[in-house]
């Protein structure tokens, strides 16, 4: 099992999972110290661990890591593409080399991952490849534009690969997007930001075990897409019915709930430039505040329900 991403978050956690399951994990991020911790963690869960610092952006680095996973390994049964950067800033403020750097990874990296990985799959004869998308790339919202953007690219890189794959009458490999609602990883505090308030998660946030076990129940009844955290189901639905309301409840939840008012922030280029320090950690430490989800919830259900009276009243049912 190879996993890019894996010094922390959703990455990190899917690793463990793994391990957790016997498997022998090959882990790729830029952070070697987070890395050989995350490695540690997964032996000590009962699975063989591989620790290849890889910045994905890099094509030659990433074909060489997936080398070094079958020398060492023999083959590669699953390779999750997670690696991930953020960016949060009005449009018309964002450094371009920002923009871009989000791109490089969140995009070029998983084209980077599944040109290394499928040559070794077609030969195998089998595989299951899993590319973590979002939420957001089904519903952009406001501040996040090349993020956004890098998770619709992801969903849609997915499916043209899929669909590749069933020309060519390949029936072993199965390609699957995964798309989390809000996660509690690092993400957040390690993201660019140019809004000058504090980034915090929008509830309702999930664990990222949430995430790793349906990445692992993808694994072994492969399906096209999965949505993770029952609000992310709820916000899709609603954005297939409805996608006015969907889009300005979306915009009035991201401005009052995942941007801070009361408190500022510098402006920083984050970790997209340079990996943090540290050995890493799959949980951000985000609180779940009731009543912010309370409101969330009640919101979506609200709209929901409008937006089906209103289709139902246009069908005549």
């Amino acid at each position: 099992m190879v996993v890019t991403g894996a010094s922390s978050g959703i990455g990190r956690a899917t690793a463990a999972a793994f391990a957790r399951h016997g498997c022998s994990v090959v882990l790729a991020a830029r952070r070697g110290a987070a890395l050989e911790q995350a490695a540690h963690e997964c032996e000590a869960r009962g699975g063989r661990a591989l620790a290849v610092p890889t910045d994905v952006s890099d094509a030659t680095a990433v074909h060489d890591m997936a080398r070094k996973a079958v020398d060492t390994f023999g083959r590669i049964d699953v390779w999750v593409n997670c690696a991930a950067l953020s960016l949060f800033s009005p449009f018309e403020e964002a450094p371009l080399d920002d923009f871009r750097q989000v791109l490089d990874v969140n995009v070029m990296g998983y084209v980077h991952g599944m040109g290394a990985v499928l040559p070794v799959m077609r030969e195998q004869g089998r595989g299951v490849v899993v590319n973590v998308s979002s939420v957001v790339g089904v519903v952009p919202q406001p501040y996040t534009h090349a993020y956004g953007m890098s998770k619709s690219a992801i969903r849609s890189l997915t499916t043209s690969v899929r669909q590749e794959l069933w020309l060519d009458g390949v029936r072993g490999i199965d390609v699957c997007s995964v798309l989390p609602a809000t996660i509690d990883t690092p993400l957040f505090a390690q993201a660019a930001n140019y809004t000058g308030r504090q980034v915090v998660p929008m509830p309702p946030v999930y664990a990222p075990e949430r995430v790793a076990s349906a990445i692992v129940r993808l694994v072994r009844r492969p399906r096209r897409e999965v949505v993770v955290g029952p609000m992310g189901r709820s916000v899709v639905l609603l954005h297939r019915i409805a996608p006015g309301i969907t889009e300005k409840l979306m915009a009035f939840q991201v401005e009052r709930a995942h941007l801070a008012h009361t408190r500022r922030a510098e402006p920083t280029p984050g970790n997209l430039h340079h990996p943090t320090e540290g050995t890493g950690a799959a949980h951000g430490g985000w609180t779940k505040p009731r009543h912010a989800t309370t409101r969330t919830a009640v919101a979506v259900g609200l709209a929901t329900a409008v937006a089906v009276s209103m289709r139902r009243r246009r069908s005549g049912i």
